[in-house]
């Protein structure tokens, strides 16, 4: 560790070293990174013409190289600017806040004194508010030998850090350079996968992988990505997840290759598990005081935060092992937030384990956190098949009448009018409609023009009540959301109203309806929903892939290789590879039946249908999962079931189940067990459900996974078809076949498995249908 050299960023060396006293997560309106920019190209524009911005400074300091870009510096008055954007007044902003844009600017102004030779300089801390564009500037003026002295202070307190983590990235490397397969051997098709994510993880590209179950997919992808770590220069790994159980499957795995790492790679006293582990948990599961705001005079472990910070930072990553029960053991030890002490170990952690939505909503932290410090990050995606899905939850939004007209009860007098003037506009609107499904290709100028309103109002409310929470807060969440979306309508995206009843009449177990607070031709019968419903997500993510190392993407279900790439904004280099089965096709029985699923042709199957069901239960009996395309479908084949075979024993999906009826409904699945359990296609046991063994035998799946014929359907179909060409599928065959194979999945779970799967409708031996099952399935 003689000859070493770590690299920081400015805005990192300030971060570790100025923050200080209390948490402090009020509220306040702030802009995006679009408006920053637009806020520095207006503020450019009032410079002088000689006026340089983005100066990229770097200064060596010991062990230290920091650099960082300088927002803007006036030479003919030998000034240095620092602009952040802004909503509302500067008082707003917390004076822990402030001394760390003021320790930003200094550590720049240091830079480039020392880069151009100034015996002294002014600073000028300018914030625009990005609603007036008027700015408020703070200035002072600074001698280079009182920046140079700062600067030294402040790097002289971070440079122990520095070889701390200089010497971990050392062993760290050295250990994954060395690091085993934790099993005895790589299988066949895990060898492949594992292959490929190396080879993408070593050119910088993209990998969609389609693999089925059995192969070892958790093992065969980290395992690859965690050896090109070190010749690749990662600094992070995301292993993100679309549903909880992949975290605890990922989780497995890495305590397994952690395990099995070399203890002493780099030096005699590196220690063993160098690779530090992080899962990000939501807000809501790791909250110890949810009543309290997320502030130093409301909540005690926001309290004093950041002078706690460095006693429980260093024993988290000298832990290494970071899952959410030690991230709360470590929190409450030190008197600190267990949720924002995980925020802050994000900077530290090698692999982070968590949903997708933090490397892929807007507001995703990893993402935001990779892109503002600059991390060579490389992602892996479990259950990729659901992302497209996910993704277009994360950019679409709605609001209802109902919830404004709950506003304004709710609000203060102040607030009313706004909101008001917003109920009436949708009420005006759902009047007007010709339909109870409406799309729009724009909103009217009279509604856009309300909802700026109620935006600008409630934005001026938080700021003056920084402390507010609850149903309010909420709601200014929800417009100011839709409003963003509205910002960026285009061809990705729909925009509709559903109208529920036209002047439907309140349930008498609806609260009353308050109609001196509504509009007079507000009359509060009529609920409609104006949404904004993403339908290509790709268009917010192009650039998140663009900006990542490597993304691998996989999933048993994932083809056609088209449209996750096209869906998703993939780039066109995007690599494929669809990993060979490892059960002898024969170990898989699969059976169609001459039925009709139709929804018109469903009374008719229901004799034929469970005939079936129970001719196979003869033939091999043991337990066995059917799927239906809803609970209506189910419970009536259900029933007829018990009816015209009551020795079959059977056991029923509930429409709404919690945790315990879950695992109540599971544990039915016994070794050796005989019986039928009903299930909804898409639902919770239709992917993501291990019953190896005899525990399951074998699945009938009686519907294609189409979505129901609707209006909203047909618009989705168009705008596909007018982006994409027609015969693609992708608005209705290509997920519902994804559906089948996913459902069909939980048959064979281990290569000694054997089953059967019955697709029980005459529309499987399609050309076109057949093309999206997979290949090895013998019908």
């Amino acid at each position: 560790m003689a000859d070493w050299t770590y690299t920081v960023s400015v805005r990192s060396l300030c971060e570790f070293t100025a923050k200080r006293g209390s948490l402090d997560r009020r509220f306040t309106p702030s802009a995006t990174a679009l408006e920053g920019q637009a806020m520095q190209l207006a503020v450019l524009a009032r410079r002088s013409p000689g006026y340089e911005i983005e100066l990229p400074l770097e200064a060596v300091h010991g062990h230290l190289r920091v650099r960082g870009r300088a927002d803007g510096f006036e030479a003919d008055v030998n000034r240095l600017e620092e602009i952040k954007t802004i909503r509302g007044p500067v008082e707003l902003i917390p004076d822990n806040r402030r001394a760390l844009h003021w320790a930003q600017l200094e550590t720049y102004g240091a830079l480039i004194a020392a880069d151009r030779g100034l015996a002294e300089l002014e600073l000028a801390l300018v914030y625009v508010d990005a609603d007036t564009q008027h700015e408020t500037v703070l200035r002072d003026k600074f001698t280079a030998t009182a920046l140079q002295a700062a600067f030294e202070a402040r790097c002289a307190q971070f440079e122990a850090w520095a070889a701390q983590e200089a010497a971990h990235r050392g062993a760290r490397d050295a250990s994954l350079s060395a690091l085993p397969f934790p099993l005895a051997e790589l299988r066949p098709g895990q060898r492949l996968l594992a292959e490929a994510v190396y080879r993408v993880a070593a050119n910088g590209r993209h990998l969609l992988a389609q693999a089925p179950t059995g192969i070892g997919k958790t093992l065969g992808t980290l395992y690859p990505l965690l050896r090109a770590m070190p010749g690749q220069r990662l600094d992070k790994i995301g292993y993100m997840t679309c549903k909880g159980t992949g975290r605890i499957t990922a989780l497995e795995a890495l305590h397994a290759l952690r395990e099995a790492a070399p203890a002493k790679a780099a030096s005699d006293d590196a220690p063993r598990g160098a690779l530090r582990v992080l899962t990000l948990v939501a807000k809501e599961q790791a909250c110890e005081h949810p009543t309290k705001a997320c502030h130093g005079d409301a909540c005690p472990l926001a309290h004093g935060f950041y002078d706690a910070l460095p006693a429980a930072r260093a024993e988290a990553v000298l832990a290494g092992w970071l899952d959410a029960p030690a991230q709360r053991r470590i929190a409450l030890k030190h008197g600190v937030c267990p949720y924002y002490l995980g925020q802050e170990l994000l900077r530290w952690a090698d692999v982070v384990v968590g949903d997708v939505h933090h490397a892929f909503d807007p507001h995703g932290q990893l993402y935001g956190l990779a892109q503002a410090q600059g991390w060579k990050l490389a992602l892996l995606v479990d259950e990729a098949h659901n992302l497209v899905d996910r993704a277009r939850d994360m950019y679409s939004t709605s609001l209802s009448l109902d919830r404004v007209r709950s506003a304004v009860a709710d609000a203060p007098k102040v607030l009313q009018p706004p909101l008001r003037r917003l109920a009436r506009e949708l009420a005006t609107l759902a009047r007007a409609q010709p339909a109870d499904y409406q799309p729009l290709k724009a909103i009217p100028d009279d509604l856009a023009e309300a909802l700026q309103r109620v935006n600008t109002a409630l934005g001026e409310h938080v700021q003056n009540h920084p402390l507010e929470v609850g149903p309010l807060l909420e709601f200014y969440f929800d417009v100011l959301g839709l409003q963003r979306l509205l910002d960026r309508l285009d061809t990705h995206s729909l925009c509709d109203l559903q109208r529920s009843t036209a002047a439907r009449q309140p349930s008498p177990l609806d609260a009353p309806v308050n109609l001196s607070l509504l509009e007079d031709d507000d009359d509060g019968t009529t609920d409609v929903l104006l949404s904004v419903r993403n339908i290509v997500p790709g268009f917010f993510l192009k650039e998140r892939f663009e900006g990542l190392h490597s993304v691998t993407l996989f999933s048993a279900t994932l083809g056609p290789a088209d449209y996750p790439r096209n869906l998703l904004g993939l780039p066109e280099d995007t690599a494929w590879i669809d990993v060979p089965a490892p059960f002898p096709p024969e170990h898989l029985t699969v059976r169609v039946a001459p039925l009709s699923t139709r929804y018109e042709h469903r009374q008719a199957s229901l004799n034929p249908l469970v005939d079936v069901i129970a001719t196979q239960f003869a033939e091999a009996p043991g337990n066995y999962l059917a799927f239906f395309s809803s609970f209506d479908y189910l419970e009536q084949a259900s029933q007829r079931l018990a009816l015209r075979h009551p020795h079959v024993p059977q056991w029923s999906q509930a429409r709404a189940m919690g945790d315990a009826a879950r695992r109540g409904f599971l544990d039915r699945f016994v070794e050796d067990g005989h019986g039928v359990g009903f299930a909804v296609l898409g639902g919770a046991f239709a992917e993501g459900v291990d019953l190896p063994g005899t525990r399951l035998i074998g699945a009938f799946i009686a519907t294609l996974g189409l979505p129901p014929v609707s209006p909203l359907q047909d618009q989705f179909r168009q705008r596909l078809d007018a982006m994409f060409g027609a015969d693609h599928g992708y608005a209705d065959l290509v997920p519902g076949m994804q559906k089948v194979v996913q459902a069909a999945g939980r048959v064979l779970r281990s290569v000694d498995d054997k089953g059967y799967v019955w697709l029980l409708d005459q529309r499987f031996r399609r050309p076109d249908v057949r093309a999206l099952l997979p290949a090895w399935w013998q019908m």
